[in-house]
């Protein structure tokens, strides 16, 4: 049972988190409509795929809602190949791709479609989703497609002033990038906030009030093909929540949550990172050796962000691809109410 020592204004909960799972379908992706009083800002597919070499390749674009409020993000594409040691942007390859800012979107037959607009500047891009599937095509750079991974998720914020409603669904894709065969997961989130609102941008909840310590999303195909996956966030006053599926069918919520950051030393990236569940689960977190996206720091967003693999202590099973992309933030701290600093 929750202590409060401090009561807060009405309205406010003291940033308690409501989760659980949510039905994919290609009509509800496609849907534009609010949810408790919030607007939808954009769809976010974003990912990271490896090639046999052990290269990744990270990439994320922005699919903006009609007459949302867009923050900074168009399309971006990160690879390890560019000097082998962290994920870097290839903006070269970016400029090739069209910035669509506002794209074409349509529902056909169950699936929902958007795409670059007819004769926009650079190369065209589509991408298909549905309960059956998804698909990512960027012309000249790479093509993918897979199907979902378990059930989709789901999570809501209240405030007294905004809200966040956040969404997600995964994504255990392959195909080929810059000519390469490669394989590894592709989440696809939309986020709803208040009128004007933009993720990491402006009236968020979470990152404006510098609330969260650690927030990742993760999925792992293990080689006897079970898998993990989900999604967490641990904060400040009561913020935080967990959903995690597996291949048995088992959907597991809670909010009873607790987690612990070590940061490399002058660095804004995680050395070491675990959370505990329901007082005893404890899972941890396998930095990439070349899973730092640098060239964020400094940047946007503003949080540290970082590739690895997410794991329950103790699990020896051998994994056969996967992809764990989150975020910490040094400045906000460490644990929950323990505030951190900036380098």
């Amino acid at each position: 049972m929750k202590t409060f020592k401090t009561i807060p204004e009405r309205g406010d909960f003291a940033y308690q988190c409501l989760v659980g799972p949510q039905k994919v379908s290609g009509e509800k992706l496609a849907d534009l409509r609010d949810h408790f009083g919030l607007k939808l800002t954009k769809h976010m597919p974003f990912g990271c795929v490896r090639d046999d070499e052990g290269h990744i390749y990270a990439v994320v674009r922005a699919v903006n809602a009609p007459g949302s409020s867009p923050n900074p993000t168009k399309f971006i594409y990160q690879s390890s190949r560019l000097d082998g040691e962290s994920i870097r942007i290839d903006r070269a390859r970016m400029a090739g791709q069209a910035m669509t800012l506002f794209p074409d979107r349509a529902l056909e037959g169950g699936t929902a479609v958007w795409s670059s607009l007819k004769g926009e500047p650079g190369n065209p891009w589509m991408i298909t989703a549905s309960e059956k599937g998804f698909t990512w095509k960027e012309e000249g750079l790479f093509e993918l497609q897979g199907k979902l991974i378990g059930n989709g998720m789901q999570w809501y914020l209240p405030g007294l002033d905004w809200g966040t409603f956040y969404v997600s669904q995964l994504y255990d894709v392959a195909g080929t990038c810059e000519g390469r065969a490669v394989k590894g997961v592709i989440a696809l989130d939309q986020a709803w906030l208040a009128e004007g609102g933009a993720i990491h941008f402006h009236k968020d909840l979470v990152v404006e009030n510098k609330m969260h310590v650690i927030w990742w999303s993760f999925a792992t195909i293990y080689q006897d093909g079970s898998w993990d996956a989900g999604s967490f966030m641990v904060g400040h006053d009561n913020l935080g929540y967990a959903i995690f599926q597996n291949e048995k069918g088992e959907v597991r919520c809670t909010t009873s949550i607790e987690g612990e950051v070590v940061h490399k030393p002058g660095s804004y990236f995680v050395e070491s990172a675990r959370i505990v569940l329901e007082g005893d689960e404890v899972w941890e977190f396998l930095p990439d050796p070349k899973g730092e996206m640098r060239d964020f720091v400094g940047g946007f967003p503003i949080t540290a962000q970082q590739e690895g693999r997410w794991r329950r202590v103790g699990d020896t099973r051998e994994p056969d691809r996967w992809f764990g992309w989150g975020e910490s933030d040094r400045r906000n701290g460490a644990a929950r109410n323990v505030r951190g600093s900036d380098l």
